[in-house]
């Protein structure tokens, strides 16, 4: 029994290759043809066509690098003022929290004055 499907096997094969061969040279003849139906247009168009492309691509690219450059400076002037706004509210609380220290060091002081002009020598 092994002998017979080793023989079919044997059998199958050349066949098998034979229809691989067709199909590719069936394949190859509608590419072909497929290739000469849709042929490029000349050289010279392809060029112009090419050198056209990349002239609005870059034009674009340097529209959009135009856009995103004002964008980057619109966003770092608003921090700019929102880091001044930021600076001087702490400069005016470091100066509030120095005035409120300066006037415990003072009432301090003069408690202190007072304390030691009220005590006997």
């Amino acid at each position: 029994m092994d002998t017979k499907n080793q023989e079919l096997e044997h059998v199958k094969q050349p066949g098998l290759a034979k229809s691989v061969f067709t199909g590719m040279l069936v394949g190859s003849l509608v590419g072909a043809g497929a290739m000469l139906l849709l042929a490029p247009q000349p050289g010279t168009k392809t060029r112009a066509e090419l050198k056209d492309g990349v002239s609005e691509l870059s034009h674009r690219t340097a529209e959009t690098v135009n856009e995103k450059l004002t964008q980057v400076k619109s966003k770092a002037n608003q921090i700019k003022a929102d880091v001044q706004i930021k600076a001087h509210d702490l400069q005016h609380q470091g100066q509030d929290l120095l005035v409120k220290q300066l006037d415990r060091v003072s009432h301090a002081a003069e408690e202190g004055k007072k304390a030691l002009q009220g005590s006997p020598n």
